[in-house]
Formats: C-alpha cells, structure tokens, sequence
C-alpha cells in the first residue's frame, strides 16, 4: 500500500516537473522571438522543413481520411435516406477536429522527432555547451526558430489537410455513393459556419506550440549518448501526441 502510494506520488511529482519545465521552455522561447538577433536563416529553414517537406504526408493522409469518412458516413445515413448531409458531416469532422489533429500527429511524428534527434545530439556531444560559450544563446539560436516555425506552419497544414479531405469525400461521395453534387455542397453551406473554421485553426496552433516544445524540450535533456538520443526521440513522438489528444479533449470542451 505504501510502495503504491510512493508510486503514485512520484508520478505527480514526474508530471508537475515536466509541465514545468515545457512552460518554462515555451516561455523562454516566446521571449527570444521578440529579441534581436532574429534568427532569420534559421527560421526560414525551418519553415520549409515543417511545411513544404510535410506537405505531401499531410496531402495523402487528408485524401484518404476524407475519402473513408464519406465512405463511412454515407453508407450509414442511406439506412434512414439521410446520405445527402454526408458532406456537411465529413466538413465538419475535418474542421473541427480530425484535420488539426491528424495534422499534428503527423507533423509530432516527422518533425517532432527529428527536433528532439537533431537538438538530443547537439546536447550529447556538447554542441550545445559550445554555443554557451561562443556566447549564443541555445534558445534563441535553436527553439525560437522551430517554435515559431510549427505555430506558423501548422494552422496551414491543417487547411491542406481540410481541402484535400473535402476532395477525397466528395470523390467517393459523387462517384461511388451516387449524392447530387449540388445538394452535396448546399448541405455544407447551410451547416458549416465560420467559426468551426477558426476553431480548428486555433486548435492546430495550439498542437503546433505542443509539438515543437516538446520535441525540443526532449532534445534539451537527452543524456547518455546514442542511446539517449533514441529515447528522446521516442518520448518526444509519444508525449507529443498524447498531449495534442489531451488537449483537443479540453479545447472542444472550452469551444463547443
């Protein structure tokens, strides 16, 4: 019973430490974004890795999420002759929730681990250390850009994410389920409001703070070598993803 208790306190204490130290982390980088030297080259790379390199996943995993969504929803609404909301549904679907989120597991996957692999090695073979010395501030120079970078990157990803979702629907929704197109995109205009765009949009720049910070958060403690470098990225993937489905849970609470 005590070995339980000691257990069980030693998990709040682990989760408290974490949570502190992943504000504390998107804090300081929040602060470097705001003061010179602006890492301008480094930023732009980052851009481009997180978002034109993530494009194509992001592009494939929409079309078909949306293709077997349509697939999914029509075939049960025929059985009450209600198939025609299939697209307002799968609009919906995508909007709120599966595009960001989705969105942010693949970009906690690609780009996640890769920060926490590129920054673990830096820190394990002291490249951090010599940055400290040179009088550069690690932050600034390596988390600010990669923050910065994926809250930007990934409100975009997640309307590629919607667009090509929408496309694959209404592919299987025309070709295969036989819906009028008309009725098809009257229906997502009469129960799609703008709103539920912006609230997807700020859900995906939430998940893109969480998946930077703590990529880079992982990075920043890995210790031991290659094999710590492994485990960071590995934890930098899982708590990432765990955290975007913890917090879309409070956010569709909060919004809706």
């Amino acid at each position: 019973m005590i070995t339980a208790i000691a257990r069980s306190w030693q998990l709040v204490l682990s989760f408290v430490s974490e949570l502190g130290s992943f504000l504390t982390l998107f804090y300081e980088a929040l602060v470097a974004c705001f003061r010179p030297p602006f890492r301008w080259k480094q930023f732009l790379k980052q851009l481009e890795f997180i978002g034109v390199h993530s494009s194509f996943i992001i592009i494939l995993t929409g079309l078909f999420t949306g293709a077997v969504l349509a697939l999914q929803s029509g075939k049960a609404f025929r059985l009450f002759n209600a198939e025609a909301v299939t697209g307002s549904v799968v609009a919906l679907s995508l909007m709120r929730e599966l595009s960001p989120v989705m969105t942010g597991l693949m970009v906690a996957a690609r780009c996640g681990s890769a920060m926490a692999a590129e920054i673990g090695t830096m820190n394990v073979t002291q490249q951090v250390d010599a940055l400290k010395v040179m009088s550069v501030d690690p932050v600034s120079y390596l988390i600010s850009p990669r923050v910065l970078a994926t809250t930007i990157m990934m409100p975009l990803l997640s309307i590629v994410f919607t667009v090509t979702g929408m496309i694959g629907s209404y592919i299987v929704a025309i070709g295969i389920l036989g819906i009028n197109d008309a009725i098809y995109f009257d229906k997502i205009d009469q129960y799609v409001e703008m709103q539920d765009v912006w609230d997807g949009l700020i859900k995906a720049t939430c998940f893109g703070v969480i998946v930077a910070v703590v990529g880079c958060q992982r990075g920043f403690q890995a210790r031991g070598g290659a094999e710590g470098v492994g485990r960071a990225t590995t934890q930098a993937v899982v708590y990432a993803s765990v955290s975007i489905l913890v917090s879309d849970y409070f956010l569709t609470a909060f919004m809706y």
